[in-house]
């Protein structure tokens, strides 16, 4: 098979091009910008381009397939031609479905947790010794790629992206892989630029459970109100298998679960991580692992990639980041971290960063969602708004939408850094939260200076 990839660049997109590499396949791609780890990962296997840029002369009827990266333009001149020569253009989400199409497929969808419930599973299928195909949207320790594509395995795991498949494809991923199995971790308001009504981001849920096979199988999460809403309105004889929190304690900073009589430590902690888990846990056992096997695999977890991820630490602070830039992602990261320090202050930081969390309208749906903080940060980098094309505002619009008056507020990272620096940090933590960088800083370096 000969298959060539328009912005190969992209994250699931270069690890799907190294997949298909991996699996026999002929593979050729082309980028305006070529990032890292993005480039060095496609050198390793010998499939980068020569050249940046676009070049239609790749694009001949010899060609299989192609397919189209979200960050390409629909004038993009590759896309012109393949579209002239008649080929067979997919997304990537479309390719993933060809490549597993006589697999049981995992699918896990959700406004938040997708990645830490897809990251639970794989850990424990790996575990066990079970036999499966992936794509997941993090680097994973003990995994070397995103993405993995064979022939012989049974199952495939996927996070499933409720974002656009492509720029001439404008269904969400989730909807293309015809899951067997799939999983709603609960529904929050997002990518408004897509969804520019709640209902509308809504209903994208509802299509997902309509997208599952006959005779599959939908888990989802009891505690989430709005979903209960779609569960309960859904017709479509999907059987439906609800989750919520397991039984559990937090002791001397480790939180523990109680099952069936004994007791399993977890390496992560917070109500979000513990039903992530009961997710993957459901999603396990129908895949025919035992609670207690599942349970026992699961202590060794020790979290996805940038999830309350730990910085350093010593007797009395300790330093997390987390890709947390949501509301609900926010709110749940920060209760978290509190509860499971309940003797210590919270410096807690987010970046808005992303379309969404940076549009004035959308900027309500942040309120309250730092109270629980002791002392509450945002950052927006002043150059974000410029590079964005949005109007900016100030402090005190961030502090209304917020509506918490003892916020602080910084658009410079020098500034922040300094601020952050001249803290006290006996019996306080700091979480840092952010999709982006903080305008560069570098949080390792932070994180040993507060520690030590």
């Amino acid at each position: 098979m000969k298959v060539h990839f328009i912005a190969v660049g992209g994250s699931a997109m270069h690890n799907l091009a190294i997949a298909l590499h991996n699996k026999g396949f002929e593979v050729t791609g082309s980028d305006d910008v070529l990032f890292e780890p993005s480039r060095s990962r496609l050198a390793k296997y010998g499939i980068l381009p020569e050249q940046d840029g676009w070049y239609p002369e790749k694009i001949t009827a010899h060609l299989d397939a192609v397919i189209l990266g979200m960050h390409a333009r629909i004038d993009n001149p590759e896309l012109l031609k393949a579209q002239e020569l008649g080929l067979k253009i997919y997304s990537y989400p479309e390719y993933i479905y060809e490549q597993s199409k006589d697999k049981l497929r995992v699918v896990i969808g959700g406004s938040h947790g997708k990645t830490t419930i897809t990251s639970i599973i794989l850990h424990v299928l790996q575990v066990v010794g079970k036999d499966f195909d992936y794509l997941v949207g993090a680097q994973l320790a003990g995994f070397e790629t995103m993405v993995k594509l064979t022939n012989e395995a049974p199952v495939i795991v996927i996070e499933g992206d409720e974002y656009l498949a492509s720029p001439i494809d404008r269904r969400p991923k989730f909807h293309l892989y015809q899951a067997n199995i799939g999983v709603i971790s609960g529904i929050a308001w997002d990518h408004i630029n897509v969804f520019p009504t709640f209902d509308s981001y809504v209903e994208q849920f509802r299509i997902f459970v309509q997208t599952i096979r006959p005779q599959g199988k939908l888990v989802w999460c009891e505690q989430d109100e709005v979903l209960r809403d779609v569960v309960a309105q859904d017709q479509s004889g999907v059987e439906k298998i609800g989750y919520d929190l397991p039984d559990h304690r937090i002791e001397n900073g480790v939180t523990v679960i109680n099952y069936n009589g004994h007791e399993y430590p977890l390496a992560v902690f917070g109500q979000h991580n513990l039903l992530n888990i009961e997710a993957a846990r459901n999603v396990c056992e129908q895949l025919g692992i035992t609670a207690s096997d599942f349970y026992q695999a699961v202590t060794t977890f020790k979290g996805a990639a940038r999830r309350l991820e730990l910085l350093g630490k010593n007797d009395h602070a300790a330093v997390y980041k987390d890709f947390a830039h949501s509301p609900s992602k926010l709110s749940a990261t920060i209760q978290a971290v509190k509860a499971q320090f309940p003797e210590r202050k919270l410096v807690a930081c987010i970046e808005l960063h992303t379309f969404s969390s940076l549009n004035k309208d959308f900027l309500s749906q942040y309120a309250g969602t730092m109270d629980e903080a002791d002392e509450p940060i945002v950052f927006i980098h002043h150059k974000t708004f410029e590079q964005k094309k949005m109007e900016p505002y100030d402090a005190d619009a961030v502090k209304a939408a917020f509506v918490n008056k003892g916020l602080q507020f910084f658009d410079d990272p020098a500034h922040l850094l300094v601020y952050l620096k001249e803290q006290s940090w006996r019996d306080k933590n700091l979480l840092m939260m952010s999709s982006g960088n903080f305008g560069g800083l570098d949080l390792n370096v932070l994180s040993a200076e507060i520690i030590n």
